[in-house]
């Protein structure tokens, strides 16, 4: 089994186990540094972390034009975009079942809101799909229960923002690795805006493969 990992740019993450397509925070439009469209997305299932524009992004309608499962914190799936579009609601602690593997959805240290509504919890999700164990870690910075999160799920890859000033920065995000201990690292929130810092210089955690912004690897 194998795992294709696709970087969409922000946070956004596309995976693919040769059968089914997962999206993780599918910001494509209004991301100058997304080179993938909307229209260019097929997947069974969408995912979000939190519900800032930046990571609802153009997810519901990718859901909508792929008739694919929606999987975020409840109150996401209350909103007017997910009217017609089959949805789960979820809270930190909880794990969805899916066809291709599951989702389970942990802390995270951010806010949430969309368009100035409360949109409930900000989460991570640890996506298990193609044999492969995710650990996406959403806006969020660096907690100490991410030590939990690698010793419960064991994951192999984890992507941590780097981005700072929203989040964790480079060297809290090394940190953040270390901690969960993934053998692959990849860095995620940061480039996309004049604010977010703009490189990945100190993000070096020891004894993880790191693969940077545009790159599609299998795992």
């Amino acid at each position: 089994m194998a795992l294709k990992i696709t970087y969409l740019g922000h946070s956004g993450f596309l995976f693919d186990d040769g059968t089914h397509r997962a999206v993780i925070d599918p910001f494509l439009t209004g991301n100058d540094l997304a080179v993938h469209k909307p229209e260019d997305i097929a997947c069974r299932t969408v995912l979000f972390t939190h519900g800032h524009e930046d990571h609802i992004g153009d997810g519901f309608d990718i859901a909508r034009r792929n008739n694919a499962t929606v999987i975020a914190c409840h109150e996401i799936t209350l909103t007017d975009e997910a009217a017609g579009i089959e949805c789960i609601g979820v809270n930190p602690g909880g794990k969805v079942e899916q066809p291709w593997g599951w989702a389970a959805f942990t802390q995270a240290f951010h806010s949430s809101s969309h368009t100035g509504r409360y949109m409930g919890a900000a989460c991570g999700i640890v996506l298990r799909m193609g044999g492969v164990t995710v650990y996406h870690a959403g806006d969020t910075g660096l907690f100490s229960d991410m030590k939990l999160i690698g010793e419960l799920y064991q994951p192999d890859v984890a992507c941590l923002p780097i981005g700072d000033r929203y989040t964790m920065g480079p060297e809290l995000a090394t940190k953040a690795a270390e901690f969960v201990g993934a053998r692959i690292a990849i860095p995620m929130h940061y480039k996309t805006f004049p604010f977010l810092r703009q490189d990945a210089d100190g993000f070096n955690p020891p004894g993880a493969r790191v693969v940077r912004a545009g790159d599609s690897f299998s795992v």
